[in-house]
C-alpha cells in the first residue's frame, strides 16, 4: 500500500500515477540527476512497494512513455514530452516570472552572459 492518497476508479488511478511517476522522471532528469528511474526510486520519492513500482513503469513502457534500460527505465520522447507539460502545469505558479522579472520573450535568456547581464542591469535600476 502506498502513502499516496490514490483515486479509487481504476481509470483515474492509472492517469494519476502516469502523471506521477512522468512528472517525477521529467524532475530527476532537468535537475542533473540523471536520465533513468528504477523500482527504487519509486519507493523512496512514492512510498509504494516494489511490485507495485514495477507495474506502473512496465504499463508505461507498453503506453510508450518510458523505455526500458538493463537496470531501469528512461522517459521516451513522448514521456518527456508530456512529463514536461505535467511539470510545467503543476508548478506554473512558482515558475512564472515575478513582478518586474524578464518574460521568456526577454534577450535574457540568450545565454548565461546574456542573463547575468540583465540582472545586473534590473539590479543597477532599483537602486537608483
Amino acid at each position: 500500500m502506498s502513502d499516496v492518497d490514490e483515486p479509487r476508479s481504476e481509470e483515474l488511478r492509472r492517469l494519476f500515477w502516469r502523471d506521477e511517476i512522468l512528472q517525477l522522471a521529467f524532475w530527476i532528469e532537468g535537475e542533473g540527476f540523471g536520465e533513468l528511474v528504477g523500482i527504487s526510486t519509486l519507493v523512496r520519492f512514492m512510498g509504494v512497494a516494489p511490485a507495485v513500482a514495477a507495474a506502473h513503469l512496465e504499463e508505461l513502457v507498453d503506453d510508450g512513455y518510458l523505455e526500458r534500460s538493463a537496470f531501469a527505465y528512461r522517459l521516451s520522447i513522448r514521456g518527456r514530452a508530456e512529463g514536461g507539460r505535467i511539470f510545467a502545469e503543476e508548478f506554473e505558479d512558482w515558475t512564472r516570472p515575478a513582478h518586474g522579472a524578464c518574460g521568456v520573450s526577454c534577450w535574457c535568456a540568450a545565454s548565461r552572459r546574456e542573463a547575468e547581464a540583465c540582472l545586473a542591469g534590473r539590479s543597477r535600476a532599483t537602486l537608483s
